[in-house]
């Protein structure tokens, strides 16, 4: 159920950014992507403004013909609403559009696009947390949850019965109720994560005004291998940090088993293979994208390693607790047996006294009776 959930949040994602509002190329007569040679970028056909720079803005004006938008509709950046352009769909309207307005607004109040970028990629972070933090929480859970889980699926193997098939379903529906889990849970959590995260890159990438800027030393629209041929050795710190951010970020998030050897092999394998192929894209990756990367990437390895300090803490909280409250068992087990030991001997102390009254009230009484018989005898004798 879970698999098929995800499934069907993939397609849906797949089918609604690759029917409407996808970042598409500018290409020439040969089909060939135009790159801008300044700075190494394919240049984005479906622009939703136009460029400052004025030899950027004569290569589009060359190919308007070739652009996937109406050039001559086109505002430029500073002047752009999210209403500009003819309706192209949901994906563009609720998302791109009004995420390239707020980068290009914040650019313009912190007179810096690359800042911009930055605080917009940790502000979309942090409001996706609560979201990132209830994946983290339900992974924990299920990893917790798998052995009784493997359990209930090697008892009933590969039986088709329906039956049986219900049966399993429902022992399995318990233990997620037991480990309070979601099986629907990670599909919503991405359902709502993907769009925006996807958005805020197409927002970045269809925007020319952010890759006209710089950040520090940094030219935003310039790829690092064409930063570094062109002497500017700070790009080669941008792809190390790329690389480290996505190293780690990865290596947190998988760091947690699923409790299935096979499945964590399989993510081990995907993420050598991810860390591998962005450390190669890292290399045309324009350095405002190559920003937002390393800030998301960032702040995801920030999250987990408090998101795991807290449950560190939490956990040594509540051993300390579980300590706290054997001690207090054991030291009211401990009295609660001292007063039994006391009443026993009470109890006993009292029998006995009972006893040495019972007997001299006997003894007592064999006196009087004792005295009465001489007094008889002695009045016979008379």
């Amino acid at each position: 159920m879970m698999k098929k959930n995800k499934k069907l949040v993939v397609a849906l994602l797949v089918l609604l950014t690759l029917s409407t509002g996808c970042t598409k190329y500018l290409s020439d007569e040969n089909k060939k992507k135009i790159v801008n040679e300044v700075t190494g970028q394919s240049l984005t056909s479906n622009i939703l403004c136009l460029p400052e720079d004025e030899d950027l803005l004569k290569i589009y004006e060359d190919n308007k013909d070739r652009m996937d938008v109406d050039y001559d509709s086109l505002k430029p950046c500073a002047s752009f609403k999210p209403g500009d352009l003819k309706y192209n769909g949901l994906w563009e309207s609720l998302f791109i559009k009004p995420l390239a307005y707020i980068i290009i607004k914040l650019g313009e109040f912190v007179s810096n696009y690359g800042l911009a970028v930055v605080i917009l990629g940790i502000l979309i972070r942090l409001i996706l947390f609560p979201f990132t933090k209830k994946t983290l929480m339900q992974s924990e859970n299920m990893k917790k949850a798998q052995p009784e889980l493997q359990a209930i699926q090697k008892r009933y193997g590969d039986s088709k019965d329906q039956a049986t098939a219900m049966q399993m379903s429902q022992e399995m529906m318990m233990v997620y109720k037991k480990y309070n889990i979601n099986p629907a849970g990670g599909c919503l959590v991405s359902f709502i994560q993907l769009p925006i995260l996807l958005a805020f890159l197409e927002a970045i990438n269809r925007v020319p005004a952010i890759f006209e800027g710089h950040f520090l030393t940094l030219q935003l629209g310039t790829s690092p291998f064409v930063g570094i041929k062109d002497g500017n050795f700070y790009y080669i710190i941008l792809i190390v940090l790329i690389i480290l951010t996505t190293y780690f970020s990865y290596k947190f998030s998988m760091s947690t088993s699923t409790g299935n050897p096979e499945q964590d092999k399989q993510m081990e394998m995907t993420m050598k293979f991810m860390i591998v192929f962005i450390s190669i894209a890292s290399l045309s990756l324009p350095t405002a994208l190559a920003l937002y990367w390393i800030v998301s990437n960032g702040f995801v390895i920030a999250q987990n390693f408090i998101l795991k300090s807290m449950k560190g803490k939490a956990e040594t909280s509540r051993k300390k607790d579980d300590k706290v409250k054997e001690v207090r068992f054991t030291e009211h087990k401990r009295i609660e047996q001292k007063h039994v030991r006391e009443d026993a001997k009470v109890s006993h102390s009292e029998k006995e006294n009972v006893a040495v009254e019972k007997e001299q009230v006997i003894n007592s009484q064999n006196k009087k009776n004792t005295k009465k018989k001489k007094k008889k005898h002695n009045k016979k004798g008379r």
